[in-house]
């Protein structure tokens, strides 16, 4: 979840104000592309539900949720489905994980960092980049995501979403065959509907131009918080 750590503060902090008029919920604009939030759950680097989310819902500026609808048409007719993992993320979610990233590993933290940081240590996240004060998620207009081939079957991406390694950059040589057709296919099918690919990251794609690109919202992961 490699932030934009050049952003730093940069930009407007929209407070907990409630979200602006151009945001939709994903799920309403094409219920067909699959949602697996994980910052909703307990299936990520922090091991529990993140703050600001309260619901699994993937919420976005409306038009990079159309843009992915565009995208999903291209998928479907290949015999593939998008899957987002994380969309519109609240200021206040990524303060948390600055707090977490400052705290030690213990114990009870062995089997997540095995998962999702195995060759660098936490302490270290910040420094070099993985995590950072201000996120082009809280902007509206970035999406986490992959790929599944029809009817649900994984699709190998070479490394896990959220995995803390170079690995995870998207042309990172030592993926090969199926992971790196794969990451180009996604790539390529994004990148064709406007999306930017953030080459550190394979999943994290910024739809271009963004709606807010310069203000950071903290309302809350809600879909009652982008309707009328």
């Amino acid at each position: 979840m490699r932030t934009t750590a050049v952003v730093g503060l940069v930009g407007v902090l929209a407070g907990g104000a409630a979200a602006p008029p151009g945001f939709t919920a994903l799920r309403e604009v094409d219920p067909s592309i699959r949602q697996d939030m994980r910052y909703a759950g307990g299936r990520n680097f922090t091991g529990a539900v993140v703050d600001g989310y309260e619901e699994p819902e993937c919420l976005l500026a409306r038009p990079a949720a159309e843009a992915l609808r565009r995208a999903q048409r291209v998928l479907l007719r290949r015999g593939y489905s998008l899957r987002v993992y994380d969309c519109y993320r609240p200021q206040r979610a990524v303060d948390l994980f600055v707090r977490w990233a400052r705290e030690e590993d213990g114990p009870e933290d062995l089997a997540r960092k095995a998962e999702f940081y195995p060759r660098v240590e936490r302490g270290r996240l910040i420094p070099d980049g993985y995590i950072a004060e201000r996120s082009g998620h809280s902007r509206g207009s970035t999406v986490d995501l992959t790929l599944v081939e029809l009817p649900g079957r994984e699709v190998d991406m070479g490394t896990a979403f959220d995995f803390f390694d170079p690995l995870s950059h998207t042309d990172d040589p030592r993926v090969t065959g199926a992971a790196r057709a794969n990451r180009q296919l996604l790539k390529r099918v994004l990148g064709e509907q406007g999306f930017v690919n953030l080459p550190e990251e394979w999943w994290h794609f910024t739809y271009k131009p963004e709606a807010y690109p310069d203000t950071y919202f903290d309302f809350p992961v809600a879909v009652a918080e982008v309707r009328p």
